[in-house]
């Protein structure tokens, strides 16, 4: 009788752990289920965000080979622009039907490329989302269009060594406002060998480079020069 309980037992304790073991895999194969909370606004840093624009042509740019022969120079990048910093003009003809981003420029400014009759390499914008360009770039010739006044163009210094400390990352010289897009000045064949980056695949840039806090000197107001 005691013998028949003790195997009696066993059983039940076998059988129990059967069905334990059976429940706990059948829950282990379900699939997880984690309560997701509800899905807040991400805040994007513009200077931050723009940085990436263009980082699906990082690998394109580590790999194309220079062209020495169509370089350009820092010296050609400010040539049509009025001050540092400022819209560069139209140095070429554009029909006034065809003088808007989608239209006409972005046709060839949002990924640049080779134009035979100019012979040379197209600048990419770094806001192909401003559409509007001729409000703020305007065509060479405006003779007759600006009265006379006291404003000296500021003479634009070479690329020079800005870097904090001897083989640091070179700060950012200028303001980040519509140039947020590092890769589209930086980088490719149309960028100024001066400032081109020898390492267009790291495409964070602001994970090294930061903008400078050097104060921009005070500018004086300049007049329109009085009437002889």
């Amino acid at each position: 009788m005691k013998r028949l309980g003790i195997i009696s037992l066993f059983v039940i304790l076998f059988v129990a752990f059967i069905a334990v073991w059976n429940y706990s895999y059948q829950m282990g194969s379900e699939e997880a289920y984690v309560p997701l909370e509800p899905a807040q606004e991400s805040i994007i840093i513009p200077t931050e965000y723009g940085v990436f624009q263009r980082s699906q042509h990082a690998l394109d740019y580590e790999n194309m080979p220079f062209d020495y022969e169509h370089q350009r120079s820092l010296e050609t990048y400010y040539k049509n622009r009025a001050f540092p910093g400022a819209p560069p003009t139209i140095p070429h003809v554009v029909a006034d039907e065809r003088n808007m981003g989608d239209n006409s420029c972005l046709k060839c400014h949002e990924n640049g490329g080779f134009v035979e009759k100019f012979n040379a390499y197209t600048p990419v914008t770094p806001h192909p989302q401003l559409t509007n360009c001729r409000q703020c770039h305007v065509p060479e010739l405006t003779s007759g269009e600006f009265k006379p006044n006291s404003f000296v163009k500021k003479q634009v210094l070479g690329a020079g060594n800005n870097n904090a400390l001897l083989g640091s990352p070179p700060v950012i010289p200028h303001q980040l406002q519509l140039r947020e897009n590092c890769l589209a000045c930086h980088a490719g064949p149309s960028a100024p060998v001066e400032i081109r980056v020898s390492h267009p695949e790291r495409t964070n840039c602001r994970q090294c480079h930061v903008p400078s806090d050097t104060k921009v000197q005070e500018i004086k107001s300049f007049t329109r020069n009085k009437k002889e």
